[in-house]
């Protein structure tokens, strides 16, 4: 009876996490799928916690206790704009779970003997890419949590060194499968799986997060899945299997967003800094600064005003207060949008999250390729934080590494408000040509700042 409650709370568990994945497809659904993703995850724990093969729930308790005590506090007080790091840490911890169990597995097997090939090819595989996985997540939050150089760490040779470990890993990894009981080239295998997992996101910039929290994603499903074979555990499997199936294809969506390839992502460090003669040039173009009384004017008697969010706003902690000047230029006449890049931010739909937070309408929520046609008939574009996703540079300039991205056409509208800290270039670092517009109207400072300061404004002219 307790094999086919297992096998059922499985069953449900895999429909629902599908279901889950189908409904987030779409911001109007996304909330349902999260529920149905969540009571997935409960039917699995359960079916887990009917296995005959638990001998004692001690320990069990105690994981379940020190989880909640980490994971609560996490998701009560962490703001919604550290998401990309606490998605990190979570890959991290998933990760180092699957290599805990494939060490335990392991050991286990060789108190039963000589384990088979089979079994050491899903214990490697689950404890290499775990372990990868682990260091690589840290090494994500590190640098998204800016504890760690943003930019690209590099030197001489690095690559060759890279693909050299990986592939002499691989390698180790084979041999050990027709040779299982050398206890020591295992361990030696996840210390390598350990370096390799710091060494690939080393040289990868924060302009790349986005593709590089995503491919993390799909090694922790991997792990999990191939942690699913070596224990036999069905839901486990087609949950890693969903899992890192998804990571990869969105992994593809976002490199495809940034018209890159894995190998230019993994391999181009992209955000070095930007050659002497390059600095340079930027150094002689000067913008002009305007104040939230000249912006605020300039909203007045706009018909239309599309609205593009960066990872500025998230720093800034800005989205209440955005969403804020859009309902008052919504409730004044004017047609509001908010045009959202699938690169923006650190991670895959960090923009949505934030605005959905702000109870921006999903419906006002337009993707690129559904808004850009529309910039060249809007009367004004605002720019909160964004940078390298509005950078006109990557349409022409084929020694940029932005070229050949697509981008928002935000240089097509009649007038541009561009609010940032400074003219720092964005995680490619290239310089912005937006910055120079003649349309564009430079508010510099804050921009939750900048932005209270244009609501009260608003405000105040509406009152008249």
């Amino acid at each position: 009876m307790a094999a086919q409650l297992i096998q059922a709370a499985y069953l449900i568990a895999a429909i629902l996490f599908i279901l889950s994945l189908k409904a987030l497809s779409s911001p109007a659904t996304a909330r349902r799928g999260m529920f149905m993703a969540e009571a997935g995850m409960l039917f699995a724990v359960i079916g887990a916690l009917l296995d005959h093969r638990i001998v004692e729930y001690q320990w069990i308790l105690a994981g379940f206790a020190l989880g909640t005590a980490i994971g609560a506090p996490m998701a009560i007080f962490m703001p919604m704009t550290a998401m990309p790091q606490r998605i990190a840490l979570s890959h991290a911890f998933g990760a180092l779970a699957a290599v805990l169990v494939g060490v335990v597995k392991y050991n286990h097997e060789l108190t039963l003997g000589t384990p088979s090939a089979g079994f050491m090819a899903a214990i490697g595989f689950e404890v290499l890419f775990g372990a990868l996985t682990v260091t690589g997540s840290l090494m994500a939050f590190g640098k998204l949590q800016e504890l760690i150089q943003g930019a690209p760490i590099t030197y001489k040779g690095q690559n060759f060194v890279n693909i050299g470990l990986f592939f002499g890993t691989l390698g180790l990894f084979g041999f050990l499968i027709f040779n299982p009981s050398l206890t020591n080239l295992f361990y030696a295998m996840i210390v390598l799986g350990l370096a390799i997992g710091v060494m690939i996101v080393m040289p990868i910039g924060g302009a790349d997060m986005p593709v590089v929290v995503s491919l993390l994603n799909s090694y922790a499903g991997l792990a999990a899945s191939a942690t699913g074979f070596a224990i036999d555990n069905k839901v486990l499997i087609i949950a890693g299997a969903l899992d890192g199936a998804s990571g990869f294809f969105l992994s593809i969506l976002m490199s495809r967003a940034m018209n890159r390839s894995f190998a230019n992502v993994l391999f181009g460090a992209v955000g070095a800094a930007p050659p002497p003669s390059a600095a340079g040039a930027t150094e002689e173009r000067t913008v002009v600064r305007y104040t939230p009384e000249d912006a605020t004017f300039l909203l007045e008697n706009a018909q239309s005003v599309i609205i593009v969010p960066g990872y500025g706003m998230a720093v800034a902690q800005a989205q209440h207060i955005l969403a804020e000047l859009g309902d008052l230029l919504t409730a004044a006449g004017s047609a509001v949008r908010y045009a959202i890049h699938p690169v923006a931010g650190r991670m895959p739909g960090h923009m949505n999250v934030l605005l959905a937070e702000a109870d921006v309408p999903y419906d006002v929520l337009l993707e690129m390729d559904h808004i850009n046609d529309d910039f060249a008939n809007t009367d004004v574009v605002i720019v909160v934080g964004a940078n390298d996703v509005v950078n006109p540079s990557a349409r022409y300039k084929k020694d940029s590494p932005l070229y050949g991205m697509p981008i928002l056409n935000a240089d097509k509208a009649r007038n541009i408000i561009i609010l940032k800290r400074s003219l720092k270039p964005g995680f490619a670092g290239e310089d912005n040509e937006l910055f120079y517009d003649p349309k564009t109207m430079m508010v510099f400072g804050d921009a939750k700042q900048t932005l209270t300061h244009m609501v009260q404004q608003v405000k105040k002219k509406v009152a008249a």
